[in-house]
């Protein structure tokens, strides 16, 4: 999910992100890994961005990984092997402290070979270099900062200023998310408003991936039954599971009475509760749905 979240930002913020790294403004676009030919190509954590002269090589992790040295090398060889004239700058990005001394490594050596590459630790960034950019809001909560509620709470007002409704909505939904490593979800919501996050990518993305995440699990449950009602079954279950988990995080915990009314739902029924649990708020919310379908 995070990795995701930051492709989206890079690729839409392209500049905020070049002006952050390399000090200049200059225009990227995206490069896919497939233009590396050799695999494999960890593609989910890969982040390529060129432009005429340079290549930008990203790489945003959540947790240490003793890989990374390797890895920078590695695709440093592959990017010369396809464009030997370009230039490359490899930075990766950590987003949640970390006391290990692998978040530290920036080389890769071995005998007869040494490759460099760029560390930044967000959590060590003054946050004031990160609020200069829109597209670099969403980093700002990981920076270094005293107050991390306050710093949301500033974070938001700029999001209301933004004047582009879809970038406005991109950068409140990757807020929120980045936010969750290290704030509680009651305390993200009640800063930043939620209906802006809807109209984002990221958002819609995560919706769509849970839903078909839901379906498909509740299609391998009823193939283990056997059954046709096996299969009506597991889809059901898993489609009540689905929703039961996006209300939690929309309205907040659910009674025993209510949660159990809501697995009782047909599948027709929690679909439809499943879009219409995007405009609620609070638990009466949910309860008037309820009313209004006779349950």
């Amino acid at each position: 999910m995070f990795d995701n979240v930051c492709k989206v930002l890079v690729e839409s913020f392209s500049i905020d992100f070049a002006q952050w790294l390399l000090g200049e403004p200059i225009g990227l676009s995206k490069l896919s890994p497939t233009e590396l030919l050799v695999e494999p190509i960890r593609a989910d954590a890969l982040i390529l961005m060129e432009s005429q002269e340079l290549i930008l090589h990203l790489e945003f992790q959540t947790q240490p990984d003793k890989d990374i040295p390797f890895r920078m090398a590695d695709y440093r060889l592959r990017v010369y092997r396809r464009y030997p004239q370009k230039q490359m700058r490899q930075v990766v990005i950590y987003l949640k402290p970390s006391s290990s001394l692998l978040v530290q490594q920036n080389v890769f050596a071995i005998s007869g070979t040494r490759h460099e590459f760029e560390v930044i630790r967000l959590w060590e960034q003054p946050k004031e270099e990160l609020l200069q950019f829109p597209g670099l809001l969403p980093f700002v909560i990981l920076s270094r900062t005293e107050d991390k509620i306050q710093t949301l709470q500033e974070i938001a007002r700029r999001i209301e200023n933004m004047t582009n409704r879809k970038e406005q909505s991109n950068v409140a939904a990757a807020t929120s998310i980045l936010a969750g490593l290290i704030l509680e979800k009651e305390v993200i919501r009640r800063v930043l408003r939620e209906e802006i996050m809807r109209e984002s990518v990221i958002y819609q993305d995560i919706v769509a991936e849970a839903i078909a995440r839901g379906k498909a699990e509740g299609k391998a449950e009823g193939r283990v039954e056997g059954k046709a009602e096996g299969k009506a079954e597991g889809m059901q279950e898993g489609e009540a599971s689905l929703v039961v988990r996006l209300l939690k995080r929309r309205i907040g915990q659910l009674d025993s009475e209510l949660e159990l009314c809501i697995r009782g739902l047909s599948v027709v029924k929690l679909e439809e509760l499943g879009e219409a649990l995007l405009d609620f708020s609070s638990r009466n919310d949910l309860l008037a749905w309820l009313e209004s379908q006779g349950e």
